[in-house]
């Protein structure tokens, strides 16, 4: 494992710094209470949130920082992947963030290089990293989350369009987003992992209902969506027909790899905060600390491992499901210990919390992260038969038609 910089890298990091000195606002330790304010449950506060996003995304694109990997003709940098995470390091360091765009930059974006036609990767790819479209994630239904292979979502050839029925669910900023993945069974007379196919639908089309769901937060960040006749432009189909499963594993695979990154809590924000309730000098809040340092270490050492395998130009694999898994387990861990820090403080709600509510909001939404983008228990079971090689479950639904494994 690498632990320094090569001098090229040191370059762009250097060259990093100097423009995100230039261009955004330095994080304390005292600025929690302002990076609450995107969990802010008004309408209006979301808005807002979106609005912050895509005016730092636009700055982002006009500095030549917005997609360091991303190919030149899309607005990119043309850098590489080691490049990519030095910049997201530094960036990390500072009270800018475009998380409203980031099913479009570090999901659709990717997706779309790898298996997009021309025409798709010219018209959505430049806005996508402007800032100029919000995407979100069709994936999801009632009965199909883990086994996300299980969609019922249905599409129908009809001429030039595919008509779309069905149900999705825990969509992100879906009643903010411009377009969106999909998924839709097109052949239900095949195993399920094989009828699957991957679509780009306009959110305005008529027959999309968007239905927020308000979480235990306060926040209506997901959604739920209903497809009534939905039709889709044949032009909009991404990869082969009955054949976007292998599509999907690109986008799953960039999920894993964003949410594993974290949102850029650092320990020294803990420390702070025991300061702040006289809990400093406390032996056993001390330990506590030092087991979250440890966690905070652990995960450190597992991104330069991912940065490793980046500056030697290779992808990384099961790495992205070692630090998804890895980093809900730590958000579990990191919460609790902040509201036990908090002392009976810890019970007030989140408009009363110290900090303008900030740990009470982490501790909360802590499940999205845990869930989204699978939880972990799937990610134990790609990391036990992709890592470890062990045996896969049993399931006799693999194989059989999905039309009858669904009786």
């Amino acid at each position: 494992m690498d632990f320094d910089d090569t001098p090229k890298e040191a370059g762009v990091r250097n060259a990093a710094r100097a423009w995100l000195e230039q261009n955004a606002p330095r994080r304390t330790a005292g600025t929690l209470a302002t990076r609450r304010r995107w969990r802010d449950a008004s309408a209006e506060a979301q808005l807002e949130h979106v609005r912050a996003c895509k005016e730092w995304q636009q700055k982002l694109f006009d500095g030549g920082w917005a997609g360091v990997t991303w190919p030149t003709q899309y607005g990119g940098r043309g850098g590489t992947a080691i490049e990519q995470a030095i910049f997201a390091q530094e960036m990390a360091g500072f009270e800018v963030g475009a998380g409203a765009l980031a099913v479009g930059v570090g999901m659709v974006g990717p997706t779309l290089m790898e298996w997009g036609t021309d025409a798709q990767k010219s018209d959505h790819l430049q806005a996508i990293l402007s800032g100029h479209e919000v995407w979100c994630q069709l994936f999801s239904e009632p009965g199909a989350g883990s086994d996300l292979a299980g969609i019922r979502t249905k599409a129908e050839l009809d001429g030039d369009e595919w008509v779309v029925n069905g149900q999705k669910v825990w969509t992100s900023l879906a009643h903010h987003s411009d377009w969106a993945i999909l998924l839709a069974r097109t052949d239900p007379d095949v195993p399920k992992h094989k009828g699957i196919t991957y679509f780009l639908v306009n959110m305005k089309s008529p027959g999309v209902d968007i239905r927020p769901l308000r979480q235990i937060d306060g926040v209506a960040h997901f959604n739920e969506v209903f497809l009534s006749d939905v039709r889709i432009p044949v032009s909009q189909v991404v990869g082969p027909i009955d054949g976007g499963w292998r599509v999907t594993h690109t986008t799953l695979q960039s999920e894993r790899a964003l949410i594993g990154g974290g949102e850029g809590i650092r320990f020294g924000d803990l420390v702070a905060l025991a300061q702040s309730m006289g809990k400093s000098t406390d032996a056993v809040s001390r330990q506590a600390l030092a087991k979250a340092y440890i966690r905070f270490e652990l995960l450190r050492f597992l991104g330069l491992r991912v940065q490793t395998s980046l500056s030697k130009g290779v992808a990384p694999g099961a790495e992205s499901s070692v630090m998804k898994l890895s980093y809900s387990q730590h958000t579990e861990a990191l919460t609790d210990l902040a509201l036990s820090l908090e002392g009976a403080k810890g019970m007030l709600g989140i408009e009363g919390g110290p900090e303008g509510g900030y740990w009470q909001q982490q501790f909360l939404s802590q499940w999205a992260v845990r869930i989204g983008g699978g939880t972990d228990q799937v990610q134990r079971n790609i990391i036990g038969e992709r890592v470890l090689g062990l045996p896969r479950e049993p399931d006799l639904t693999r194989t059989e038609p999905f039309r009858h494994a669904q009786g």
